[in-house]
């Protein structure tokens, strides 16, 4: 793989089981070239150079880009990782390539600045506050009206986000969302936002942005589960959702993109369907997390990474209009109890069972604990097809009865100290 026409910059590539295959086709389409917190691995590969360094320091990374662009020309910055999206938007602005920009990819990452942005701009939201203490959020919480969510303000993945129905509730739940802040950057440590709790069923929309147009991709439906928590349990994903035409979502997610001034990438809309319309959660500004891409590559043929390099190199990304019409889901299997792993193991894909493809997601020995202890404790996922959303459901249940876990259960004062 040359590089003699310069390279795409990839800060962070995160965990294998999750971003192998974005890397893979990111590598594909143009030479790559890494920043990683650690040596490259399995990501050799794809790549066609990288440098280790420690990613927090965005002083550190941007000199590091500097020094790659005077060998060869940086051609454009991605990034898919929640944590680095900043980082990489600062990178993009000082090499003068195709990006969000600053400001916008900032308005995605921190919730409240996002909340107040969409609000000003007449964008449907939720009704909300920021708050600093547990007393605080309970008088949020009773103007708002019960019940509600509770949230911090730079998190992802769903973790440290609580549903509370009542003041004692809440002061738990900010708790829990305060301490689960204080594991992310430390621009959006401490404090809460508490938040209206909207009713209706939850989709993500990741769409691609060209100098400030909008154009929706493909979107999943959510399943969420351990209740106060929302563990993201599932997603389905079709060539055929008729939501991609609907003109009400559709203009939601113009006006919103347009409110923050995104410019170039793309983004992973989080919604809820409710009776008074499409209502705007957040705005993550990369591409979805859990398989979503993966299975959208599988249901409409939409490759991407290949997306994400073709729009950080200011193209216009390939997205098929044809596709053959099925729904492909995802399930991610959880233990029962905080537990210590002993094996794992899932089911073929064959070619009469609807499996697409199935992996472990840990290793004998580890610990797993259950939220709040922990979030995203999984130790498998299945991806399954099927002719529709009931019979995809159907494949996945019978997929995941295939998944073995055996394990023996972690006694409480080793689940709660370590």
């Amino acid at each position: 793989m040359s590089s003699a026409e310069g390279v795409v910059l990839v800060i962070g590539c995160g965990m294998r089981p999750y971003r192998e295959y974005l890397l893979a086709s990111a590598g594909h389409r143009h030479p790559l070239w890494l920043f990683n917190g650690t040596e490259p691995t399995w990501q050799e590969r794809y790549i066609t150079g990288g440098t280790v360094l420690d990613l927090q320091d965005r002083d550190a990374v941007l000199a590091a880009a500097r020094v790659v662009n005077a060998k060869t020309p940086v051609l454009g910055v991605v990034s898919w990782d929640e944590a680095l999206i900043v980082t990489a938007a600062h990178v993009a602005d000082e090499l003068g390539l195709p990006g969000a920009g600053i400001s916008a990819i900032e308005g995605c990452r921190d919730k409240w600045l996002n909340r107040r942005t969409l609000t000003a701009a007449g964008v449907a939201q939720p009704d909300f506050g920021f708050v600093h203490d547990e007393e605080q959020a309970v008088r949020v919480a009773d103007r708002i009206g019960y019940p509600v969510v509770v949230k911090p303000r730079g998190g992802g993945a769903s973790i440290g986000v609580s549903f509370a129905e009542d003041a004692e509730s809440v002061r738990k739940a900010f708790r829990t969302a305060e301490d689960a802040s204080f594991g992310g950057s430390p621009a959006y440590q401490g404090g809460a936002l508490v938040e209206e709790y909207l009713t209706g069923p939850e989709i993500s929309v990741d769409g691609a942005v060209v100098d400030g147009e909008y154009t929706p991709m493909f979107v999943a439906h959510k399943t969420v589960g351990m209740h106060p928590y929302f563990e993201e349990l599932g997603h389905l994903v079709s060539s055929a959702d008729e939501l991609l035409a609907d003109p009400a979502l559709r203009s939601a997610l113009a006006r919103a993109h347009s409110a923050i001034d995104f410019r170039y990438g793309i983004t992973h809309t989080e919604l809820k369907l409710t009776e008074r319309g499409p209502v705007i959660v957040e705005i993550n500004g990369r591409l979805g997390g859990d398989l979503i891409p993966l299975l959208a590559r599988f249901a409409t043929g939409i490759d991407p990474g290949a997306a994400a390099v073709d729009i950080a190199l200011g193209m216009r990304p390939h997205i098929p209009h044809e596709a053959e019409p099925r729904w492909v889901g995802v399930r991610f299997g959880y233990p029962k109890q905080d537990c210590v792993v002993e094996s794992v193991s899932v089911p073929g894909s064959m070619r009469d069972n609807g499996i697409l493809t199935a992996d472990v997601l840990v290793e004998p020995g580890a610990r797993m604990r259950l939220p709040p202890a922990e979030f995203i404790s999984r130790h498998a996922y299945v991806i399954c097809a099927g002719s529709d959303p009931d019979d995809c459901e159907v494949v996945l249940d019978k997929a995941m009865a295939q998944v073995r876990l055996t394990a023996h259960p972690l006694l409480p004062s080793v689940a709660a100290g370590g």
